[in-house]
């Protein structure tokens, strides 16, 4: 995994928003105001990259913007509002369960005849349909477990326990060529891919860019440390059957060994963290703090719903035949025939 120690390249942006934040974080322009944060649309590529842009400070950051940009009033006003509509607008378009029990009872059945997309690939996808969903993906695999940090500091006993053993092995147990971003990087490389940090930011759609917003805005805000939580339950318990079935399409696509450890390695450690995290991060937190029960079940339904969106928009595309990425993949240079 390529990473360049002053951060990405600046993305290009999608619309008003984004192309002002940008120009802030370059020091060639002023922030937009609330009207054009109002008339964006709050699914849309434009919001979407803008709060990206104001979230990745906090992550690797970006070439050419100054450390201080992290922590800028006038952009964290800015993200706020764009964070506001983009709560306001999950808490009202997620379908929610009645309470966390049947949310959690509901993420542990799997559909007798699946169309999701790992069913998709496993079945009949081709292998530029796997290298443009891994290009998607690589937004947040290759900082994979790290929203989920920003939640240990809010959590204690035995949730916080909990939840740093899980991190642990997301982190490879103390090794540094089993942590698992780096061993989506080895899967990149398998598929011809381009291992750099943020490589494919202006190749993703608006649903992923949703996707891994989503993880940053509960994870960076301690008033939303159950939805995190939720969110996190909601990965673990279904990781294990939907990597398997990856794994499958990693084999049956000829992706490579590196592409199918990534994946198969998934289906074993979160087997294993699906149980840690139901009984003893949930159960930790609630012991503590049950009047967060319905915040845990709001970040179960929540990723549901986001991961559904992404699923829609990639199977609408792949089944008419045309790419889900925003710009194209260069061809394979790897083994991949």
């Amino acid at each position: 995994m390529e990473h360049d120690l002053e951060g990405p390249q600046l993305p290009t942006p999608r619309g008003p928003l984004s192309a002002a934040v940008k120009e802030y974080l370059l020091d060639t322009g002023v922030l937009p105001g609330p009207a054009e944060v109002a008339g964006a649309s709050v699914y849309g590529d434009d919001l979407q990259l803008a709060l990206y842009l104001c979230y990745e400070l906090h992550y690797h950051g970006f070439a050419g913007v100054a450390p201080e940009r992290e922590w800028d009033p006038d952009l964290l006003r800015l993200r706020a509002a764009l964070e506001d509509r983009f709560l306001s607008a999950l808490r009202r378009d997620v379908p929610a369960h009645d309470t966390l029990a049947d949310a959690l009872a509901d993420l542990l059945v799997e559909p007798v005849d699946g169309t999701g997309v790992s069913h998709f690939l496993r079945d009949e996808g081709e292998l530029w349909q796997v290298r443009e969903y891994a290009a998607h993906r690589s937004l947040y695999h290759l900082k994979e477990a790290d929203p989920h940090a920003w939640v240990l500091p809010r959590l204690w006993g035995r949730a916080k326990a909990a939840m740093a053993a899980v991190e642990f092995d997301e982190y490879g147990g103390g090794r540094a060529d089993r942590v698992h971003a780096r061993l989506f990087a080895d899967l990149m490389t398998d598929l011809g891919l381009d291992t750099t940090y943020g490589r494919y930011l202006d190749a993703a759609s608006a649903e992923a860019l949703v996707t891994v917003n989503m993880m940053s805005l509960f994870g960076l805000h301690r008033a939303l440390r159950g939805a995190l939580v939720g969110h996190f339950a909601a990965v673990e318990i279904t990781s294990s059957p939907g990597s398997r079935r990856l794994a499958e399409a990693m084999r049956r696509t000829g992706a490579g060994p590196a592409a199918e450890h990534f994946y198969d390695e998934h289906v074993e450690a979160d087997a294993v963290h699906e149980q840690v995290v139901r009984h003893d991060v949930i159960g930790g937190l609630l012991e503590g703090e049950p009047h967060l029960e319905a915040d845990v079940a709001f970040g179960i339904d929540a990723t549901v719903f986001v991961e559904d969106r992404f699923g829609d928009r990639l199977l609408a595309d792949w089944r008419a035949g045309r790419p889900s990425l925003r710009t194209p993949l260069t061809p394979v240079t790897s083994h991949i025939s």
